[in-house]
């Protein structure tokens, strides 16, 4: 019996010594992009990105619990514009528009119930219409717990990202132009 638990007593030890070594040797930043391009000008996109109005008409995330509660703050559009979200499906969070350039890029504040994010929406022409990518950047600083999980962020957000980006492009390019 004592054999056994000393066996587990070094068998944690050496969990814990490889989940703090290892966190320490993980990214302190985790970047996840995706991109489509929608046949509407810079100047539409932006319109749309620039704003919470229309947020849940292309948002993946709307989908998964329609009845969660939203609240909307600021101005309707452009920095300072917010929109906050509680549900028990999507958990509960905010984001803030911080940055506007008209034609260019969107950057929002994003905050998961206490963990904060940046997503970005970048614009480029791209023939007759507007490649958009949307990225999401993460820091983890020296919490190793945000590191390890920071190497699931792709594979837990970029199916939503092609998804959201997806509605984008059929909300825009169903509307007359």
């Amino acid at each position: 019996m004592k054999t056994l638990l000393k066996g587990l007593l070094y068998l944690v030890v050496l969990l814990a010594a490889v989940f703090v070594v290892g966190g320490f040797l993980l990214p302190s930043s985790s970047h996840v992009e995706r991109s489509i391009t929608i046949d509407r000008p810079p100047a539409e996109v932006h319109a749309m990105l620039d704003s919470y109005k229309r947020f849940n008409e292309w948002s993946p995330w709307f989908e998964i619990e329609p009845t969660a509660k939203y609240a909307y703050s600021g101005p309707e559009s452009g920095v300072g514009a917010a929109m906050s979200w509680e549900g028990a499906k999507v958990g509960k969070g905010s984001q803030r528009i911080t940055e506007s350039v008209p034609q260019q890029k969107v950057v929002n504040a994003l905050d998961f119930d206490g963990t904060q994010a940046t997503g970005i929406f970048g614009l480029q022409v791209q023939g007759a219409g507007t490649r958009v990518t949307w990225t999401l950047e993460s820091e983890h600083g020296n919490n190793l717990v945000s590191r390890w999980f920071g190497l699931l962020l792709d594979s837990m957000v970029g199916k939503d990202y092609e998804k959201g980006l997806a509605k984008l492009k059929l909300v825009l390019e169903s509307e007359p132009g």
